[in-house]
């Protein structure tokens, strides 16, 4: 009761905004397209972006494309009719364009540039966070893109707040902004910070204070309660989902209860978080029969689960040393978990 009162007191502070969208956030290695289709499937996002791909000195052809972002051959959505953006990841202006163009002829209607990856190999190959050293170097990349692409074609931008520190954040936005982009997203850390708590959500505010486009916060949302403090403190009516969706799967359909004034009811996991389990078993099937990569991404997610979860943490020490994807599923099917 105490609880439900707290959130109908929170409520007050965004319902002007009630509206907000949620977007599921591009997270390589970790929300490919099976993730993206059990994900929207349970309900809650708006949009979701896909994992970036990269851009070298190769025009990459349609299997390629189709292979990293199946559901541009789908109208671009997701099995449960939510659209994704196609994101793409370089640092070569001309060549980042002419696959953009590729890709739109191949069926994608909207391009997301990625100045936020803050992987050491990605930065080391002048890609993601580490442009975010030359300002004009990112406003470059997406004027050159936003002048070549279709006008019909939506060109968005996602950012952290800078590599080292936190000098040139707001340059970087105002680039980005300057170069055509019509909305940013910022992840509300540096580079070297990492995944590392705390996400500075002030800084988005102070970003989209200055910004004439819609500005998207990330960054730290891993229940409802940190979704209506990341609302209030940056001020943006957008959130983007990361690894809090992919922990607690239902995040996005909570939020999208709570802010549709009903009662937010959490999913159990001995009942529907199971069967979603079983559904993305199937799903990693049909992309790969042979079940390596079922076995190998059912691990990772229960390794994230399990921190929110304690029968994730059940399952996974129960088929950690399983390599065989039939007995997963029927140790997954028959198991009893036990109450802490």
């Amino acid at each position: 009761m105490q609880k439900q009162e707290s959130l109908n007191k929170n409520k007050e502070l965004i319902d002007n905004n009630r509206e907000g969208r949620l977007i599921l956030a591009p997270m390589q290695g970790l929300c490919d397209d099976v993730m993206r289709d059990l994900l929207t499937r349970i309900g809650g996002f708006d949009e979701c972006v896909s994992e970036f791909v990269r851009i070298t000195h190769t025009v990459h052809s349609r299997s390629t494309w189709l292979r990293h972002i199946p559901e541009i051959s789908s109208n671009n959505q997701t099995f449960a009719g939510i659209p994704c953006t196609t994101q793409l990841l370089g640092s070569d202006a001309e060549m980042i364009a002419k696959n953009a163009l590729e890709v739109v002829r191949f069926g994608a209607n909207k391009i997301d540039l990625n100045f936020g990856c803050p992987a050491p190999t990605v930065n080391k190959h002048q890609g993601g966070a580490i442009l975010l050293k030359e300002p004009e170097r990112v406003f470059h990349i997406v004027k050159t893109l936003r002048d070549r692409l279709p006008e019909n074609i939506p060109l968005t931008a996602k950012m952290r707040l800078g590599f080292e520190n936190k000098d040139l954040a707001l340059e970087n936005a105002q680039a980005i902004e300057r170069g055509g982009a019509c909305l940013l997203t910022v992840h509300a850390r540096t580079k070297v910070e990492g995944y590392e708590p705390p996400a500075h959500w002030i800084w988005v505010r102070k970003i989209a204070e200055r910004a004439a486009i819609p500005v998207v916060a990330n960054g730290d949302v891993f229940t409802l309660d940190d979704y209506i403090a990341i609302r209030r403190e940056s001020g943006c009516a957008d959130v983007m989902l990361g690894r809090g969706a992919v922990m607690r799967p239902d995040l996005a359909r909570q939020i999208k209860q709570y802010l549709r004034g009903e009662t937010v009811q959490a999913a159990l996991f001995d009942d529907e978080i199971r069967q979603w389990i079983m559904m993305f078993i199937d799903l990693c099937l049909q992309k790969e029969p042979h079940g390596k990569y079922a076995v190998a991404r059912l691990k990772q997610w229960l390794g994230m689960m399990k921190r929110v979860y304690t029968e994730a943490e059940q399952l996974f020490d129960a088929i950690r040393s399983m390599r065989e994807i039939d007995e997963i599923r029927r140790m997954i099917g028959d198991f009893s978990f036990t109450q802490s």
